[in-house]
């Protein structure tokens, strides 16, 4: 499929259409932190259910595969969560694999932000489901296991923002979180900004840029 560029509008439309197919469609939506993938897969769910039926796409985040604060501790990499390598990976891709299949009810992990920890066996994802649509940063990413990815979602899409924008939307979210200003603005820039670096020449991947 060639590259598009699109709004919002118009990947929800495409995702519309993709949910009224018939089949299970798993998409992916990558980008980096703060580029709205979770916003963006939000408002594809909702308008796709509000158009076909309540329960024909489900969300299901690759944030729910964070590994614990005390595993990362253990690692020695809690400082820079959400790096690529504090996530089950492997755990991710065999989810992504099991929800293709759409034979049987799959419980998907979710991450608790209010908590900052993965919450096992939260999100159900019935037969019956057409879409499910997950966000995360390393959708795209060529290395193993993420690189297995691009055969299994049916289409990856890519958000893209103004990086000034990006960073103001992850200081706000630091902040919230309980981080003072410029503790959230060192994460936002520094820990945020190494794994934006890794996310952005990915793009090439993507089956769509959508502009958030």
């Amino acid at each position: 499929m060639s590259h598009q560029d699109s709004s919002v509008d118009e990947a929800v439309e495409r995702a519309v259409e993709l949910a009224a197919a018939g089949q299970r469609t798993v998409l992916g939506i990558a980008g980096a932190p703060g580029s709205g993938k979770s916003t963006l897969a939000r408002r594809v769910v909702a308008a796709v259910d509000e158009r076909l039926g309540a329960g024909t796409a489900v969300q299901v985040p690759m944030d729910g595969f964070h590994l614990s604060n005390a595993a990362l501790d253990a690692l020695g990499r809690h400082g820079r969560k959400g790096a690529v390598d504090t996530f089950d990976a492997d755990g991710y891709v065999a989810l992504v694999r099991r929800l293709v299949v759409a034979d049987t009810t799959v419980w998907a992990p979710d991450f608790d932000r209010r908590i900052d920890e993965p919450v096992a066996g939260s999100i159900a994802v019935a037969p019956t489901t057409r879409l499910v649509v997950s966000e995360g940063n390393y959708l795209l990413d060529d290395t193993e296991p993420w690189a297995a990815l691009g055969d299994l979602f049916t289409e990856t899409w890519f958000c893209a923002v103004d990086d000034g924008v990006r960073v103001d939307r992850l200081v706000g979210r630091h902040m919230r979180h309980g981080r003072d200003h410029d503790a959230a603005r060192a994460w936002a820039v520094e820990v945020d900004g190494v794994n934006a670096a890794r996310v952005a020449p990915t793009v090439i991947r993507a089956s769509r840029t959508v502009r958030t």
